[in-house]
């Protein structure tokens, strides 16, 4: 397909997946904490492998697939957060930064997503 890469964009998502995983990492260690963090870890790494690979796609179609892989894997990592938070397993504060960096990349997937399809 060749689409132009953001490299931004492949940075950010980058530095997130690798805050997701401290974050991982730091969580209390129990059945339900060890659970969620497969979840997230599995999520949250996900839309910068996506993103990547939408840049090999061979159509304009199957990289708009990708790219709503991003965007569901994307916003699939904002729902884990927001339970994570919600649960008391992670002090909502120490993810308030990674959430809001989690939703900016879902809006800049969600504009990307509409014009690939259109």
């Amino acid at each position: 397909m060749n689409a132009p890469r953001n490299e931004d964009l492949l940075r950010r998502t980058k530095r997130f997946a690798l805050r997701v995983v401290k974050v991982c990492v730091a969580m209390p260690k129990n059945p339900v904490a060890t659970a969620l963090a497969v979840q997230l870890v599995k999520a949250g790494t996900s839309p910068g492998a996506n993103y990547r690979e939408a840049h090999r796609a061979r159509s304009k179609a199957k990289f708009a697939a990708k790219i709503g892989d991003c965007l569901k894997e994307q916003d699939g990592t904002l729902h884990w957060l927001e339970i994570l938070a919600e649960s008391g397993l992670v002090p909502a504060s120490r993810l308030q930064a990674l959430m809001t960096e989690c939703d900016e990349p879902l809006s800049i997937f969600t504009t990307i997503h509409k014009k690939a399809r259109a």
